[in-house]
Order: C-alpha cells, then sequence, then structure tokens
C-alpha cells in the first residue's frame, strides 16, 4: 500500500496518512506514517486490540477520506462513515472463499463462517462510499453490492524489478518462488519437483508451519534464503531462469491474479504457473510461461527443466512478459483510476 498507492496519491497532490501497526512515527517520501502498538497474543486478541488502536489514531488523524485494506477494519470503516467521513475499502481477496481454505479454522465450521462473513462484508461494503477491487473476479461479485466499485489491479511498479532492459536473463541455473511458503501454495509439491529437476530452487518468504524449513534447509536442489528486502528480490529474480506460482486449486486461488506472476513477467523472465482459466489465458496470450498441473511435481519439474536447458525459449518468454507489463500490466496506468475515485470527492 506504501509504494504504490500512498506515493501515488502524495505526488498526485494529497496529503496522505498512513496508520501502521508495529512502526516507529515517520515522515517517508511526504507519507506520513503514524504506528500504532501491534497486538500481542492469539490472532484473536490482535485482531481486537489492533483495530480498536487504529480507530482511535484515524479519528485522531481527522483525515477527509479514509481508505483500508484489511476486513476486520470494517467495524472502523463504518464507524468513520457515521461520523461523516468519505470511506474507501480495498479488497484484495474473496474472503469468504478464502475462508473456505484457512488451515487454522475447524473444517466443521468453515462454510458457517464464510457465510456469516460474506452477510457481513456485504452489509458493510453497500454502506461504504467506494469499493476498489484488486481483480475482474472480485469485481464482478461486489458491481452487484455497490455501483460505486472500480477494479484497481496491484500490477507491478514498472522500474522496481527490471534491473538491465538491455540484458533480461542472467540466469545461475536456477528457479525460483517468492512470496508466503504454505500447503495451500503448492510447497509441498515443488518439494517434491525439486527432486527431479537439474538446477536448484530458490524460496524466498515467510514459512509456515516452521517445520517445513528444516525441509527446505536440508534438501540437495533447494536453498531457502528467507524473507528478502525489495532490492533482494529484485537480484533474485535477475538470476533465475524462471519464477514458479503454482498455486493449489482451491476457491480462492483459482480466480486470484498473484502479484508475483506480474512481478516475474516485469523482472523479464517467464512464468511457471498453475494450469487455472484465468492464468493460462494470460500466459498463452502473451507466450510468457508454461501452464502446470500445480498438484504434479512431475509436471512442474518437466516445465522447470525444459526452461534450464532451453535458454533461447526462456529469454523470449521473459522478454514477452515485460512487455506486456509495459503495454498492460502496470501499477502506473492502473494507479490512474485510483487518482479518478479521489478526485471525483472533490476534496
Amino acid at each position: 500500500m506504501y509504494l504504490k498507492e500512498c506515493l501515488t496519491l502524495v505526488n498526485s497532490g494529497f496529503e496522505v496518512s498512513y496508520v501502521v501497526p508495529g512502526v516507529e512515527n515517520s515522515i517517508n517520501n511526504g507519507v506520513n506514517v503514524i504506528g500504532v502498538r501491534k497486538g500481542k497474543g492469539n490472532r484473536l486478541h490482535r485482531m481486537t486490540q489492533t483495530v480498536l488502536e487504529v480507530f482511535n489514531k484515524a479519528k485522531e488523524v481527522d483525515a477527509d477520506i479514509y481508505h483500508f485494506h484489511d476486513p476486520e477494519l470494517l467495524p472502523v470503516g463504518l464507524a468513520l462513515k457515521k461520523r461523516g467521513k468519505i470511506v474507501i475499502y480495498d479488497i484484495h481477496e474473496d474472503l469468504p472463499r478464502a475462508i473456505l481454505s484457512k488451515p487454522w479454522i475447524s473444517s466443521f465450521i468453515r462454510k458457517p463462517i464464510a457465510n456469516i462473513i460474506e452477510f457481513f462484508e456485504n452489509y458493510c461494503a453497500r454502506k461504504l462510499d467506494y469499493l476498489m477491487t484488486a481483480t475482474p473476479y472480485i469485481t464482478k461479485r461486489f458491481n452487484q453490492i455497490n455501483k460505486n466499485t472500480v477494479n484497481i489491479n496491484n500490477f507491478p511498479l514498472l522500474e522496481e524489478l527490471i534491473t538491465d532492459p538491455g540484458s533480461l536473463f542472467n540466469s545461475h541455473g536456477q528457479v525460483c518462488y517468492i512470496g508466503g511458503l504454505v500447503p495451500i501454495r503448492g510447497m509441498y509439491q515443488l518439494i517434491k519437483a525439486a527432486d527431479l529437476i537439474e538446477g536448484k530452487m530458490i524460496f524466498a518468504g515467510p514459512v509456515h508451519p516452521k517445520e517445513m524449513e528444516l525441509t527446505l534447509s536440508n534438501h540437495r536442489n533447494i536453498e531457502y534464503v528467507g524473507v528478502l528486502k525489495r532490492p533482494e528480490v529484485r537480484e533474485l529474480l535477475h538470476l533465475s531462469v524462471a519464477g514458479i506460482v503454482t498455486f493449489l486449486p482451491e476457491p480462492n486461488n483459482v480466480n486470484a491474479q498473484p502479484n508475483k506472476m506480474f512481478e516475474y513477467m516485469s523482472a523479464g523472465i517467464p512464468v511457471i504457473c498453475s494450469d487455472f482459466p484465468l492464468w493460462r489465458s494470460i500466459i498463452e496470450k502473451y507466450k510468457c510461461g508454461i501452464c502446470v498441473n500445480p498438484e504434479s511435481p512431475e509436471a512442474i519439474a518437466d516445465a522447470i527443466n525444459y526452461l534450464l536447458n532451453n535458454h533461447d525459449v526462456a529469454q523470449k518468454m521473459g522478454m514477452n512478459g515485460r512487455l506486456a507489463i509495459e503495454s498492460e500490466f502496470n501499477w502506473e496506468e492502473e494507479s490512474k483510476k485510483m487518482i479518478e475515485v479521489y478526485k471525483s470527492f472533490g476534496k
């Protein structure tokens, strides 16, 4: 939110305050960063305590427009709306479908909880001033609830991840996965695929469950490099033949537009991704990668080995992906829609 939305708004002449749990107060690139205490203890305690802290700080800021992402802040959004504020809900996932795949919720109660959350989210969405939705699928759902809904895709910044436009390919015989390392994103299938490849898999991101880290660390074809800063992500992408995003076919995954797929394209490397209809339509249209069955380690390994052994094909795919980012899938174009929404309020 900071790199894209906050900085875009500042550069467009808006005064921006960014309320964030667990950071110190500061002013960064014109953004007034305001820290609040981060809730400690279990998930429920953090959700309630931190939400209250954010609400109190939001009242203190006394802004004209409030813009939030996290669904647990929906009650805060309603409370601010009742105070006469303009409130924007920025929706990055189909929450009810996501609930159906949460491992920390008992499978017996996921469906009832998802139904309750969908009812409450829809109720709040009707009352808020504007909804910004990160994928066409989510947009279609909320268009039926609030006519003030706009699809603003979370595409990459044009220049953040590309390192050398004259040489988009500098492989060290490796592929990479960057993001949360959790079972629902196909980690165990990737670990099995690593047994079958002729190079190395580099994993970067937070691990859950933690026991998986031991498996990653002890595998002959895997290198786990932890959580990387953005410049380090850029370097890893530049040294990789391809980027992997083989999420499993869970309800919230099938219709998602994962940031990592577009970040791989932005860096000029091909994508190895799940063979979901939406993802396949992008990959096939722009000829920028290979779609595979995410539940098949053999299919994943075959795609990796093909690109490791055919650098000319991989380089062409990578360049195609980069051209697609430059022409269509970039934040610079998407941000224009956000600015139009803000200007429509006449503030």
